[in-house]
């Protein structure tokens, strides 16, 4: 990939929205300091992990970082009622977490987390990983868009074949009229 197409594919990431869920504000500072050091800025932060649903429909983001052991409503209660809410959209989520032992892993995985990062965080891990989500989102995108364009050109064009098909039909009808009327006069 030349400069110019990673600065732009790059230009594209930073305009994309995160939304950072932890309950601890050192993690969530720490996590918009590195994002907007590299000059995200749509990025939004709770610390409530009950407000998920709610920041999700008003702030659509590209890409959540959710950690798993909060009060109130834990990572993975989180994780099963985004995925019930949003079955036909993929919307990457990266699991926050210090707890790195397999049944974790796996349970977060079937609620439906897409990758993982561990605490403490690196530096170069999170961003890496964020970017290389946020690709596959627009990626995602791109590809809805272009199937969403060629939905309608089928159904446009299927809409002119049906006016043609029904023009054709109406002309074979009038000509095997004017036919049998021709017929009819012959035999007079």
């Amino acid at each position: 990939m030349n400069t110019t197409q990673w600065q732009s594919d790059l230009a594209a990431y930073v305009k994309m929205r995160i939304l950072i869920v932890d309950d601890e504000p050192a993690n969530v500072a720490l996590l918009e300091d590195i994002l907007g050091e590299q000059g995200y800025t749509h990025v939004k932060a709770t610390t409530d992990s009950r407000c998920v649903p709610e920041l999700c429909r008003e702030f659509d983001p590209d890409l959540i970082l959710l950690d798993l052991c909060m009060p109130h409503v834990n990572g993975f209660a989180v994780l099963e009622s985004l995925r019930a809410e949003r079955t036909e959209v993929y919307l990457p989520i990266i699991v926050l977490t210090a707890d790195v032992n397999e049944e974790s892993k796996r349970r977060a995985l079937h609620c439906g987390a897409t990758d993982f990062l561990h605490k403490p965080f690196d530096y170069i891990e999170v961003l890496l990983r964020i970017r290389n989500l946020l690709e596959t989102r627009r990626t995602h995108q791109l590809l809805d868009n272009r199937r969403a364009a060629l939905e309608e050109a089928v159904r446009a064009r299927t809409s002119e074949l049906q006016a043609v098909q029904a023009a054709f039909l109406d002309c074979a009808t009038q000509f095997r009229r004017d036919l049998e009327d021709a017929q009819g006069k012959a035999n007079i």
